[in-house]
């Protein structure tokens, strides 16, 4: 899951909001699909409540390139009855019990809780709501980290894990430099002001002669006013913190067992007879990842709590696999298997690696898949690369040469942010024209965490599961269609990309970013649109 983390630093830093943007682009309106005005003016700064609702809004009505899902309510669902569909969520695990969930939580009914047998005979003794592969783990190593413990082999394998090692383990050391440099400057602000949580209207009663308060007081006023109205500084460097430490003391640490605990082999996919029921782990606070992107797809929608999910007949299956760390192969692909033969329509998989030894294991789990007509929806990665570039792959894909697909069933999403205009593209996300399908809402998302709570984190991590909450729409209203049939009303029917956009960091921040056409950022160049993709998915069910 290394790779897919949400960011946070490169937020605060790079965050602009542009008063208006020229489009090119094509949204549904009248149950038609028209072109949208040439310029789009912005609108009034975002109420709280439309913020944390921002992915549901639409381009033309809101001016926000949301994916129109309150359009497609209000307009094509609002006399429509769908069928319940099951969405597994491969991740770190799902706090089951979150209010905002409740009603939205699968149940194996052919199994008896806690009577300790194997009911329904799948395999899984009391998988009442899903399977934790990971069992008490939480904390791994990344996939580099471990094929570099292992020694040289004299593979090129090797050679490229230890080179991509290296500068994962420099920049890590930078980065705790910067933490430790931003927590002491948070600290003099906080005894400047003798509290502990304080806004940028606080920095301004600063008055001090002290250099050193003086630059913790600039230093801190920038980053509010690059930020964004969601930055809490007690929360969001602690967030930063825990990130960079957890790099350092466990995913690049050469000493560290993470697997130890499990007790199985990881090198053997016929043991499958590992892990527990606990699908929300042993720290339900380390669940955060899962719990948020359960509720991209599934919070209950007009309840007055959080925010909303997309989809709104939709039951989570919780397949625990991912770990603090890069996700074992093994557990990926018996995860797959697990959600596809207990009834899942569409899985979704925010997590991603740059390495992957077994990957012929998750190949034969996504070919399974799309046996059983089961979609795939895989997040492209946080590193705000090229994926078309065979260094830089994102694993699980579904092309053994990173050109040709051997599936139809896997859609590979990017990250958008909330503002139209060529930097509407998420600076951290991997993009490829090859190997990115489409993009959907990542930046600012909205949604549960552990213990009733709720929370913005960003990444294609959160574009991954807004698309699949339209995957899950499209599944309940249309059921006749396939799993690849529905990945290409996701791709054909998007809202076009300005024709010029800027990707991946900008590595000269002093310098203007250069956009590039559009084409270059996906094989679509297109944002999921659930009205648009709706409408299409009547049209191919009459066919």
């Amino acid at each position: 899951m290394n790779s897919i983390k949400p960011i946070y630093i490169s937020a605060w830093v790079l965050l602009a909001l542009a008063s208006s943007a020229t489009v090119q682009a094509q949204v549904s309106t009248s149950k038609e699909t028209i072109t949208a005005p040439l310029v789009i003016v912005k609108k009034a700064p975002l109420s709280e409540n439309d913020l944390k609702r921002w992915s549901h809004l639409d381009l033309v009505k809101d001016t926000i390139p949301g994916m129109s899902v309150d359009k497609a309510y209000a307009e094509l669902l609002k006399d429509k009855k769908g069928v319940k569909v099951i969405v597994g969520i491969v991740d770190s695990g799902v706090d089951i019990e979150h209010e905002d969930l409740q009603g939205n939580i699968w149940t194996n009914t052919k199994e008896i809780p806690g009577n300790g047998i194997d009911d329904d005979k799948n395999g899984f003794i009391d998988d009442v709501h899903g399977w934790n592969f990971l069992g008490d783990a939480v904390n791994e190593n990344t996939e580099m980290t471990r094929i570099v413990k292992k020694g040289d082999d004299g593979s090129a394998e090797y050679k490229n894990a230890l080179a991509q090692y290296n500068e994962k383990y420099e920049k890590a050391l930078k980065d705790k430099e910067q933490v430790d440099f931003l927590l002491e400057v948070h600290k003099t602000v906080k005894t400047a002001l003798n509290k502990e949580n304080y806004n940028l209207e606080d920095l301004s009663t600063i008055s001090s002669t002290d250099s050193k308060v003086l630059r913790a007081k600039m230093i801190m006023t920038q980053i509010f006013g690059n930020a964004g109205p969601t930055f809490n500084p007690e929360a969001d460097f602690e967030e930063y913190r825990a990130q960079v430490y957890d790099q350092l003391n466990y995913n690049l640490n050469k000493e560290f067992d993470g697997r130890k605990i499990v007790g199985d082999n990881p090198e053997d996919i016929k043991n499958t007879r590992y892990g527990n029921n606990n699908v929300t782990g042993p720290d339900k606070e380390k669940a955060l990842h899962g719990t948020h992107v359960a509720g991209i797809v599934a919070q209950v929608r007009h309840n007055n709590l959080g925010g909303d999910g997309v989809a709104n007949n939709v039951e989570i299956m919780t397949v625990r696999a991912v770990p603090d760390g890069d996700e074992y192969d093994k557990d990926i692909a018996l995860a797959i298997r697990y959600a596809v033969d207990n009834g899942a329509k569409v899985i979704n998989g925010s997590f991603g690696k740059s390495f992957s030894p077994h990957k012929k294991w998750v190949y034969d789990a996504i070919k399974y898949a799309a046996k059983k007509d089961v979609l795939i929806v895989h997040a492209a990665g946080n590193d705000g690369y090229n994926i078309d570039i065979e260094k830089n792959i994102n694993y699980p894909n579904d092309s053994e040469d990173n050109i040709k697909e051997f599936a139809d069933n896997l859609i590979t999403i990017g990250a958008i942010n909330k503002v139209y205009g060529e930097n509407v593209i998420a600076s951290f996300s991997n993009f490829g024209k090859i190997n990115v399908d489409v993009y959907a809402p990542g930046e600012e998302i909205y949604a549960t965490v552990p213990n009733n709570k709720y929370k913005y984190l960003q990444g294609t991590s959160m574009a991954a599961p807004n698309a699949a909450g339209v995957a899950a729409l499209i599944r309940s209203y249309y059921p006749k269609l396939k799993a690849s049939q529905v990945k290409h009303i996701l791709m054909d029917s998007g809202v076009l990309l300005p024709s010029m956009v800027v990707l991946g960091e900008n590595p000269n921040p002093a310098e203007k970013p250069v956009a590039v056409s559009s084409s270059e950022s996906s094989k679509t160049a297109k944002m999921v649109n659930a009205y648009n993709a709706l409408l299409m998915a009547e049209k191919m069910s009459k066919k």
